[in-house]
């Protein structure tokens, strides 16, 4: 079976001096799992295929890992894009049946975020990667218009991946704590899901899918909590959102999900119930921070179908990226 995944990030040696600051600091103090992470983030070569291949993945979607470039001042965002994505294109241009990328745009200028993505999609990228928030605005605010015009011109998706909330929020909700607890609790354990959950009910409620209706959206970690509360946006009713569908339409019809190392047997039941199949589904390890192996032994034992599985697999990613 053919396996493609699509949460999985690099960095160039040069995104450690700029927005990977706290990263490289944390790489270099904690250990455990981080201690050979920017190695491994730097390398889409040889040893990345070699685990990829012990783990029985084929191909991998990459971008630029998080923070991203949506934290960085307008002339940063732009270099820190324009750079990230040349080291990836010389990835996928060496091994162009293993490896294919989102681009990373300069969120902070949208003219120029929608001309980096149009250029890189015209060069093979499958799409664009945004990591959260920039600076407190999030995608419904029509400041970023020109990047959604141009994502549904070129029929490509927008990757949100998660980031920790603004400071005023991860404050209020996560301080208080000693400070590594604060940390986590805003970030993988907790914070970050909730913070990319409520990125996609903004775009929702502010019309988004409504001005740009073939508009595509990527969200990981078996859609980040919102499966659960599907049916709990019926109570707001159109009178008071002014949309021209459900919640939860949207979100069946806009939105697809990944895996992301959730291996959890009633998360993917939860999502596979509320959507009514596998149509939306794919597979991702998000490596090198979860497990490759792990993923794979878990897309062989979900209680789906041969033919599901195979969709869930690579078929879905396929049809999504005209790979």
């Amino acid at each position: 079976m053919r396996t493609i995944t699509l949460e999985e990030h690099f960095a160039t040696p040069g995104f450690f001096n700029i927005a990977g600051r706290e990263l490289k600091h944390r790489a270099e103090t904690v250990g455990g799992r981080y201690a050979n992470l920017i190695e491994r983030l730097c390398d889409v070569d040889a040893k990345r295929l070699a685990e990829m291949d012990a783990a029985g993945i084929d191909m991998q979607v990459l971008s630029l890992t998080s923070p991203g470039v949506e934290q960085l001042d307008a002339a940063d965002a732009i270099a820190l894009a324009r750079d990230s994505n040349d080291y990836l294109a010389a990835a996928v241009k060496k091994h162009p049946t293993r490896f294919a990328g989102f681009a990373a745009i300069p969120t902070p200028v949208p003219d120029k975020a929608a001309a980096e993505l149009e250029a890189r999609v015209r060069a093979g990228f499958k799409g664009a990667v945004i990591n959260g928030h920039n600076r407190g605005c999030y995608l419904d605010d029509k400041f970023y218009t020109p990047i959604l015009e141009c994502a549904q011109a070129l029929d490509v998706p927008i990757h949100i991946h998660p980031t920790p909330p603004p400071k005023p929020v991860l404050d209020t909700y996560y301080g208080g704590f000693n400070p590594m607890l604060t940390e986590m609790l805003a970030g993988g354990a907790w914070g970050w899901h909730i913070e990319t959950a409520v990125h996609v009910i903004r775009m929702i409620s502010g019309g988004v899918f409504d001005r740009f209706p073939r508009l595509q959206i990527i969200i990981g970690h078996m859609g980040e909590g919102l499966p659960f509360l599907f049916q709990r946006f019926d109570i707001m009713p159109p009178a008071v959102t002014k949309l021209k569908r459900q919640y939860k339409d949207y979100l069946r019809e806009n939105v697809h999900y990944t895996f992301s190392g959730f291996n959890f047997p009633p998360a993917f039941l939860d999502l596979f119930l509320e959507l009514g199949g596998v149509d939306r589904i794919m597979f991702s390890a998000d490596h090198p921070y979860q497990s490759m192996p792990q993923a794979r032994a878990f897309l062989d034992q979900i209680p789906v179908p041969a033919a599901d599985k195979e969709r869930i697999a690579h078929g879905n990613a396929e049809k999504l990226f005209k790979l």
